[in-house]
Order: C-alpha cells, then structure tokens, then sequence
C-alpha cells in the first residue's frame, strides 16, 4: 500500500513540475526603420514584484527569440540592444494563457526619437558592482551649465548643504575623485561646484580602501567614503571654464574663476577665489591636516598634537558659520598618463588665506552633585591664515606584474589668533562665584611634508602578490603669544574674595618625524579563500619646548616660569604585524583577521632629566560579511575593535594656565580601554519603479572606558584628572534610513528617511558617577519633483526630539522637541528667466536649562536670465537671508555640562552678480 501511495504522490509531482514549467514567451526583434533583424539582442524577463531576473536570453541571428520553462505569474520584459530606447512590457502566465507572443517588437534608435515614440526607454538610475554604487547620469535631468553638484542632489541617498559639504546615507563624502585621479587633491568642492554635470557619464559611491588593500583585494579596515565623477567619451578634448563675479549690500563682494584644459589623458586646470561671502574655496575638509601637535596615541604609536588646554594651537584655516571671513585663494592642477599609461603623474598647488572675525555667546549649566553652576561667557576673536600647498602622485608600471607608486605632500603656513573673554559663574541661587578676563594671541609658523613609495608585485600564482610601503613625514611648529587673564572669586555673599592676575609671554617649538613601513604578502589558499600576512615599523622622535615668562619690573618678559615650561623629549618604536583572510564564494565575501602592534614609548623630561618609559599592545581584530543579491540589492555586516591607549596628557599632563578655572592632573596607572563597533548596512534599488532603499546603522561600546575625575570646588574651579571606568560600557547606537519611490504615472518623487543617534557617556563629578544621555531622533517626509525646463523642487520636513539629561540633576535637563524644514524650488520662466529660492527652517523649543524658544528661517532666493544660444551669459539678482533671520546658534551636552553657543554670521545681503560659462569641450557648443 505504501509503495502505491508513493507511486501516486511522484506521478503528482511530476505533473505539477510539468505543468508549472510548461509556460513560455516567444517573438522577434527589428528595427523601426529598415525591418532589419537585431541580431544578439537581450531579452530579459523580470518578476514584476520586486524587478528581479527570472530569465535571459538573447534574439537568433533572424532577430527571433524563445524562453521556455517558465512558471506562472506576473512579469515584466525588458529588451534592450545598444544605441536604440529599451522596451519594456508587462505581461501574465497562467493556465488559461500559458504562452504568450509578442510577435515582431520593432525597436528605435534614440536618436531618432522625437515626442511621438511610442515606447518610451528607461535608464537604470544606480546598480551596484562589487563595493561600488554607481549612478547614471543619464537617468537624471542635467540643465545647461549646471554642475556636478546639481546632478549629485538628485542622486537617492546623497545630500549637498548649501556649503557645499556632501553626505551620503548620513556620512561625510571626504574625497572627490575626477575618472580615478586626484583633482585638486583634498577640496572635494573644487570638483563639484566646477566641473559640467553634461560631462559626467556615472558617479560612483564607495568606500576607498588603502593602497595595498586595492591591490591584494582584501580589506585592511582603512576606509574613505569617495566619490568618483567618470567623465564621457569624447568629453577629455577641450576646455571649459566660469567666470563669476559679484557686488552686493553692506560691502559683500565676491568673484571666482576657473579653466579646465583636457586633451586626451592630460588635464590642467586653474582657479582663483575673492570674497567675504563664505566661499572659502580653501575645503571643508582639512582643518584635521593642519593642526598644531601634541600627544595622541594612534594605531601603533603616540605623537604630539595640541593640548586641549593650550590656547597656543594655531588656527585651522576652516570657517564653520562662526564670523564673517574674507578669503582670498587660489591653486593650479596637472595630471597626465603616457605610453600606453606605463607613467602617470597628478600634481597640485594650493595658496591662500583666510581672515574670520566675530563674537561667541556661551551660556553653559555645570551639573554637580550638590547643585549647578551657570557659566555666561563672551568671545571676541579675529583669526587669520595664510597657506601654500604642493602634492605630487606618480606611478610607473615597471612591468606587466609590477607598479610603483610615489607621493609627496608639502605645507607651509602662518597663522595668527586673536581671542578675548569675559565670563562669569552663578551659584544656582544667582549669587556669582567667580569671573574671568582673558586676553590671548599667538602667531604661529608651521612646516609640514610627508612623502611615501609604495611597491606593488604580481607573482606567478594567480592571487599570490608582494608590496612594500615606505613614509616619512616631517612636522616642525614654531609658535609665540600672549595670555593677560584677570580672575576674582566670591563668597557666598557675592562679594570679592581673592583675585589671580595672569600676565605672561609664552613660546612653543615642537618638532615631529617619522618613519613607517610595510610588507605585504598574499596567499591564495583556494580558488574561494585567500590570506595576507603583513608586517610594518614604524619610528618616531618628537620634541616640544614650551616656555612662559613673566613680566619684570622694567616690563619686559624675562622671568621663566619654570612650572610652566617644560621641555620633552619623546622616541619610540612600534612592530605591527597581522593576518587578515578572505573568502568569496559566489555572491557572498567574507572577511576576518586582526592586527597587533606593540610599541615602545620614551620620554625625556629634558629639563630634569626624568624618564618616563611605557609598553603596551594595540589588538585590531575586523570582521565582515558582504553578500550582493543582484546588481541593484546587497547587504553588509562590519565588526573592528580597537585598543585605545591612554594619551600622554591624561598620563603626564604638561601643565598650562591658560584657564586658571580648570586644571588637569595626570594619573600613571591608566589602563588601555576597548572599543567594539558594528556596522550594518542595507542597499535596494527597483529599476523599473524607481525605489531606492538604504539602511545604515552602526553600535558600538567602550571597556575601561577612559573618563573625566572632575573635582569643583566653592569657588568654582575645577580639576581633571582621567581614570578607567569599572562596571558599565558607554555606548553609541546610530541609526539612518532612506526610502525613495516615484508616485506612479507622475513625476512626483516621495521619501520617508530617519537620523538618529543614542548617546550614553559616563564620568565623576567629586567622586559621584554622573551618566550622560544625549539622544536625537529625527524623522522625515520629503517631495520632489524634476522636470527639464519647468518646475523643480525639493521638499524635507520633520519633527526632531533632543534628550539631554545628566543623573546628577534629572530634574533640569536639556531636553525638548524641534523641527527642521529645507526646501528648495527651481521655476523656468520665458525669455530665459529663472528664479531658484532655498529655505531652511530650524525651530528647537525651549528647556529646562535655557528658557527660551529659538526660531530660524533663512530664504535665499535668486531671479537669473541667460543671455547667448546655449545660456552661457547669466546675470543674476541674489538676496541672502531675506527675512534677516540667520542667527548662529547650537546646543549641546559634553560630560555633565550642557551648553548653548550663539554667534555672529552672515546675515540678510542683496548682491548683483554676472557670469559666464566657457565650453568648448567634445560634444560641447562653441562659445
């Protein structure tokens, strides 16, 4: 029996598999025109759920074509044959209709098409290859003479400030790349806001690996969220250019001007900027290059970098929205390949300065454990930079199996501060406790250069490679200033208790150099798994003379006050070593290793001859898994975790006296902390639909976390002294999410996204734990539609909750609900006339700590009319900040202490401005 009903169960199976495969589709495929065959073309059938391939084929040499064995359901065919529109169509299978003809598809190529096409092509707008997402230029709408920048907004998950800082999926874009080379090196904005967006084919997104990682394939952990703009063919040959220039209300001025000459493989480029609107044109993104050193643990050694106490760190070079700037800056960009690109060189030159002056309100709530003190503090400050840069990459191919690569990277700069203080403190009850004036200056000269060689081998096994890194680098800072500070504290009463009078002369040299270098080898263990051993060493020898002297009777700074100069000597040495393995196997790559590196650390106190010596381990171990569904779909999961080392200052302070109000003490018996991180990220993208979903998020926590002792005494002054935290993980957990779908049978885009971030932060405050809660939530709802030569706009609103709440006082928080708003809205109008207009609203309510509400709604807003055939000539009526609202302003907690900063900025201007696009470029109009 048992054998019967098993015989009747296969002979049902096998009817079903039969009847579920027995569906088919068949036609041809021919061109419009001529009836000719298209020969190879692709026929694709889609599911119509979620876009995904159910089967491939492609047309007989007579232009037929048949796919067999399908199964019932709701699909999509896709035909596409290069140079004519794509054909799309939905169709059904079922048991009433199982086969279905198409019959003869005539096809049309695109540039024949007119408004009269009957099938209407669409180009994919991203797919994703590797660790790559790259977008389709032409799957977005270019106006004439717009730029980059214009076509990156457009782009699901990429958002560009009015600054022009670019973010992508909620993080920085910290490099621009122009078809895989350098362009002006670290000023991504060169790039964007110049370069023609009718040029760019794709725009690709990912996360540039190190050199060697490149090369061998296999991750490092060294990641650089890039962008890479891959120009046309036929757009290498030419120049273009723009020139701009503005005169405004209130004396604003501003005017910029840049060529690009490409010829082939060789590109030159020049620009020069002029102005005290905030274009800086100096880059958001290198104030991290140019600062002052001091002592910081990095991945295997410590180095000097500035203190955080000490007022002599010269001045980055970065306006922030703080102050009005006037900058003048300007720079040169050559890069060629030839032979067959066997030799390649990208060279640039960088000058300029910037100038930015202003005021600063603070107004801070220390949270003790016995009640608070409010701080009310004034800045003044006048900050000024002036800076030459030159950086040269070139590469040869030695061999088929073999390239070199060779880069240098020089800096010289001066910059000069000027910063004045008055702040006073209040018990909770109103009464003061102390108060404070400050007057600081310096003048600092700063020398930076840094070169590497980098040697890359194939070895005869396919996966089997060698490379060998080399660095040296060079920092050499001179500094010299002046500190005049005036302190009174008070009684319980409120009246004058004592008074400190700080007048001194201060100079810092500090000088740093260094050698690094690596092996690389990798080993294919299997045609799916690979490994690769690394080796590095690494020397380092810094020194840092600080002085301060006090004033004599006949004036003059002549007096060394020996406890607070110092004078340190620090050498050291470190091995890295690791092993780091990779397994790919179809779609999916995973990765795992860890690195050590242990490093030998002496100092020498130079003016008493004491030594301080200090061994310890740095553990890197990684992880990671990729797995790519489709071309438009993947998923990733990282883990790294890192040792942290405790820096120098925390150990063996050098003692400064810039705020006689807070004084750090050092502690000898630190222990390293831990940190473990997880990223997770999410990518989907529907081609036929237009629905674009990302999902990032990253978690990490602290061991031994490294915090703040900070004992505060009656008269408000306050002491640090770092120690490791026992029992508890301070921890981040952020969170970002975008989703993006076009209305059907509009031209209406919609999207939901979500930025969040959980902050959780410990430390003492008088031997009392104090825990930190810093939240932000903040849903979004946005619009947007783009239709060539009509209306354009961009909508994003959302409400936002802020949770700032220390243990110590929970009853006075820092807590409450905002909002923020941005849009923007582009209206073509006849005779060439064009009105843009750019909002931002930002509204947070009002707290317990600070008791008012803060409103902000800046509008800029332009009416532009082009003159000449291809628009080239534009004059444009500009008004900045309309409604005279741009007030600086932020908020903030850090350890137990919330704070709110506002600050002078620019504010409501009227400007005139005229500009004119050169393009003579491959495929170009000719101006």
């Amino acid at each position: 029996m048992k054998k019967i009903t098993f015989a009747i169960l296969l002979f049902l199976t096998s009817i079903s598999a039969f009847t579920q495969n027995k569906y088919s589709i068949k036609g041809s495929v021919l061109d419009t025109a001529s009836g000719v065959p298209l020969v190879n073309t692709s026929i694709a059938v889609l599911n119509a759920k979620d876009s995904t391939l159910i089967k491939f084929a492609r047309a007989t040499s007579n232009g037929s074509f048949t796919l067999n064995n399908l199964k019932s359901g709701q699909f999509i065919l896709l035909v596409t044959y290069p140079d004519y529109a794509d054909y799309v169509e939905s169709f059904k299978l079922d048991s009433i209709k199982p086969e279905k003809d198409f019959g003869k598809l005539k096809m049309i190529l695109k540039a024949r098409l007119l408004e009269e096409v009957i099938v209407k092509g669409k180009a994919a707008q991203m797919t994703i290859k590797g660790d790559t997402t790259e977008f389709n230029a032409a799957a977005f709408n270019i106006e004439a003479n717009s730029k980059v920048e214009d076509l990156l907004k457009q782009l699901p998950g990429i958002q560009v400030d009015r600054d022009g800082k670019i973010t992508a999926h909620g993080q920085k874009i910290n490099k621009v790349l122009v078809d895989g080379e350098e362009f002006f090196g670290d000023d991504p904005t060169l790039v964007t806001k110049n370069i023609r967006g009718d040029m760019v084919d794709k725009v690709q997104l990912f996360d540039k690996k190190s050199d060697q990682a490149t090369f061998t394939g296999i991750d490092d952990g060294e990641r650089t969220k890039t962008i890479n703009i891959k120009l046309k063919e036929g757009k290498n040959q030419g120049y273009f250019g723009k020139v701009d220039v503005g005169s405004g209300s209130d004396k604003f001025y501003q005017g910029q001007a840049m060529l690009n000459v490409f010829k082939e493989k060789q590109k030159f480029s020049a620009y020069g900027t002029l102005a005290n609107t905030a274009k800086t044109g100096l880059g958001w993104e290198e104030n991290s290059k140019l600062g002052n050193p001091n002592i910081q643990v990095t991945e295997g050694a410590i180095m000097f970098t500035s203190s955080e106490d000490d007022f002599l760190e010269s001045f980055d070079g970065r306006f922030n929205g703080e102050g009005i700037p006037v900058t003048r800056s300007g720079g040169l960009h050559y890069d060629n390949k030839w032979k067959d690109d066997k030799y390649s060189i990208n060279l640039n030159y960088k000058t300029g300065s910037i100038n930015i002056s202003g005021d600063k309100n603070s107004l801070n709530q220390n949270n003790l454990p016995t009640g608070i003190i409010n701080n009310n503090s004034n800045q003044d400050f006048d900050n000024s930079m002036f800076r030459q840069k030159l950086d040269a990459i070139f590469t040869v191919k030695l061999d088929t199996t073999s390239d070199l690569k060779i880069t240098m990277d020089g800096t010289i700069k001066n910059s000069q501060t000027n910063n004045n203080y008055l702040s006073s403190g209040f018990r909770d009850n109103g009464i003061s406790i102390n108060n404070s004036n400050r007057t600081l200056s310096n003048d600092t000269d700063q020398k930076l250069f840094k070169s590497s060689f980098l040697w890359t081998k194939k070895l005869k096994k396919k996966g089997r490679t060698l490379s060998l890194s080399f660095g040296q680098n060079y920092d050499e800072d001179d500094a010299t200033g002046f500190l005049y500070s005036k302190n009174n504290f008070f009684n319980s009463l409120g009246a004058i208790d004592s008074t400190q009078i700080v007048d001194q002369y201060k100079t810092n040299f500090s000088k740093n150099s260094g050698f690094n270098s690596n092996i690389t080898y990798s080993e294919p263990l299997s045609k799916s798994l690979s490994i690769v051993f690394n080796y590095g060493l690494n020397l380092n020898n810094s020194i840092s003379d600080r002085k301060s002297f006090n004033k004599s009777q006949n004036g003059k700074f002549d007096i060394l006050d020996t406890e607070f100069s110092n004078d340190f000597k620090l050498d050291q040495k470190s091995n890295l070593a690791g092993a780091i393995f990779n397994l790919k196997k179809g779609k999916s790559i995973v990765n795992f290793g860890t690195r050590l590196s242990a490093v030998d650390f002496k100092q020498t106190d130079q003016s008493t001859g004491n030594i301080f010596q200090r061994d310890f381990i740095n553990w890197l171990p990684q992880a990671s898994f990729k797995h790519n569904f489709s071309s438009q779909k993947s998923f990733e999961l990282r883990y790294n975790g890192s040792t942290n080392q405790p820096t120098l200052n925390q150990i063996q302070p050098i003692k400064v006296n810039t705020d006689p109000l807070n004084i750090r003490i050092g502690n000898p018996n630190l222990k390293p902390s831990f940190r473990n991180s997880i990223n997770i990220n999410y990518y989907s993208y529907k081609v036929l639909s237009d629905q674009s979903i990302f999902i990032s998020g990253n978690y990490s926590f602290i061991n031994q976390d490294i915090v703040n002792n900070t004992i505060t005494d009656a008269a408000g002054k306050s002491t640090f002294q770092a120690s490791n935290l026992k029992g508890k993980n301070p921890g981040n957990l952020s969170l970002y999410a975008d989703y993006n779908q076009k209305i059907p049978g509009t031209e209406f885009n919609v999207g939901v996204n979500l930025n969040s971030n959980f902050n959780t932060y410990f430390n003492f405050i008088n031997d009392v734990l104090n825990k930190t809660r810093s939240n932000t939530i903040n849903p979004g709802l946005s619009l947007s539609r783009r239709t060539e030569k009509k209306i354009e706009f961009y909508f994003n609103i959302g409400p936002e909750y802020i949770t700032n709440e220390s243990s110590l006082q929970k009853q006075i928080n820092n807590s409450g609900w905002g909002a923020n708003s941005w849009f923007e809205l582009t209206v073509f109008l006849p005779n060439k006339f064009k009105i843009n207009s750019h909002a931002e609203y930002k509204y947070q309510q009002k707290t317990q700590t600070f008791t008012q509400d803060f409103n902000r709604l800046i509008w800029n807003t332009d009416i532009s009319r082009s003159f000449l055939k291809d628009e080239s000539l534009k004059l444009t009526l500009s008004a900045n900040d309309l409604l005279n609202q741009n007030t600086g302003f932020d908020r903030f907690a850090n350890g137990n202490m919330f704070g709110q900063n506002s600050f002078t900025t620019i504010k409501r201007f009227f400007m005139f401005s005229l500009s004119y696009d050169l393009n003579q470029m491959g495929g170009g109009s000719k101006n």
